[in-house]
């Protein structure tokens, strides 16, 4: 019987599907995998990655109150994640990966040697930075270990052929001009999710939906979208830390504890750049993800991607506007804005006066 043989579909894990997987197998070796019955992808005997997966799951500690290994891998490192690999067929792939039938079946724990301070020392110092200090900060975070961590969250950027949407509202029934939809100039660029006031980024969004959701319109509003095209470039990516990091291009398994320990702060950073914020607390509320921009500037990235708070769609925050080039303008008509209220107290009951 030949050798069944799986894919980095199977994994959804970016270092496996980029590096790893390639450099084990010959790029003519192309077929239907034999696990998660992907089409015309590379194919590897599982047992080739079987060095790689040791050093994942020495990560874990054996503990009969614990979870099955492939619970902490699905969630600390969003392993299989196609809707194929339920978890029969994870663990069928995992065992002939570690040609090991009893591991599938053992309860783990994460290894308690690695913690991080990371997190705390973010909060304290977003907090700081919103309502103690601004300029001169007390508080302290390790800007080398953030730096790394954003490394690993490194995307080539859009596709060169993707198209972003800008949107601006009308004021009268004139559409915007394609030269009048680029960022603001200085004099104008005021607090943004990414820029501080004064310094213009370009807000794209990846649909003309997003775009249009993303300048909090009304019902009725009229809104120039424009379209533009934007190259290659260096970016990184925050919409979900989890599936974009791969433990699998670190070195050991110290390295991959200690970046499980980290992983709550860069989903942490990926939530500054989508949180919900009020018109009249921009100025002070935005301080954290502009910090947090500006250090990604200063690592020499184009821009930062980020999951948008008010669609289903994502944006793309760009550092020089000037990288982007806009293309035709058309109008729209917003036709409805939902709403939905959440109760944040509990209700307020009221007493009948007495006689």
């Amino acid at each position: 019987m030949p050798e069944r043989l799986c894919c980095a579909e199977c994994f959804g894990d970016t270092g496996l599907r980029d590096s790893i997987i390639p450099s084990l197998t010959d790029p003519d070796r192309v077929g239907d995998c034999d696990y998660c019955s992907a089409r015309s992808v590379r194919l590897v005997a599982p047992r080739s990655l079987r060095q790689f997966f040791e050093m994942l799951v020495d990560v874990y500690d054996p503990d009969e109150a614990g979870r099955p290994i492939v619970a902490w891998l699905r969630e600390d490192w969003g392993l299989f994640r196609s809707l194929v690999m339920d978890d029969a067929h994870a663990k069928e792939l995992l065992a002939e990966v570690l040609d090991d039938g009893e591991i599938v079946r053992t309860l783990f724990v994460p290894a308690k040697q690695f913690e991080s301070k990371s997190l705390k020392q973010w909060d304290d110092l977003r907090d700081e930075m919103m309502h103690r200090n601004r300029w001169f900060l007390d508080e302290s975070i390790d800007l080398e270990r953030l730096g790394q961590l954003l490394d690993l969250l490194i995307t080539p950027g859009p596709d060169s052929g993707q198209t972003w949407f800008r949107a601006r509202l009308m004021t009268d029934d004139n559409p915007y001009p394609p030269q009048s939809m680029g960022a603001p100039p200085v004099h104008l660029a005021g607090h943004g999710r990414a820029n501080p006031a004064g310094i213009p980024y370009l807000y794209l969004g990846s649909t003309q939906g997003t775009a249009v959701a993303e300048v909090r319109p009304h019902t009725g509003d009229l809104a120039s979208v424009a379209e533009f095209a934007v190259p290659r470039l260096l970016t990184v990516d925050l919409r979900a830390p989890r599936t974009q990091v791969s433990p699998f291009i670190l070195s050991d398994s110290s390295e991959i504890s200690q970046l499980r320990a980290d992983l709550p702060l860069l989903e942490r950073l990926g939530t500054e750049l989508t949180r919900p914020v009020l018109p009249r607390g921009a100025a002070f509320e935005y301080t954290p993800s502009q910090y947090l921009c500006e250090f990604i500037k200063t690592r020499g990235f184009d821009g930062v991607i980020y999951r948008s708070s008010v669609g289903d769609g994502i944006n793309l925050a760009l550092f020089k506007p000037d990288l982007a080039t806009v293309g035709t303008v058309s109008v729209h008509r917003v036709a409805r804005v939902t709403v939905e209220a959440v109760a944040v107290t509990a209700p307020h009951v009221a007493h009948p006066r007495g006689p």
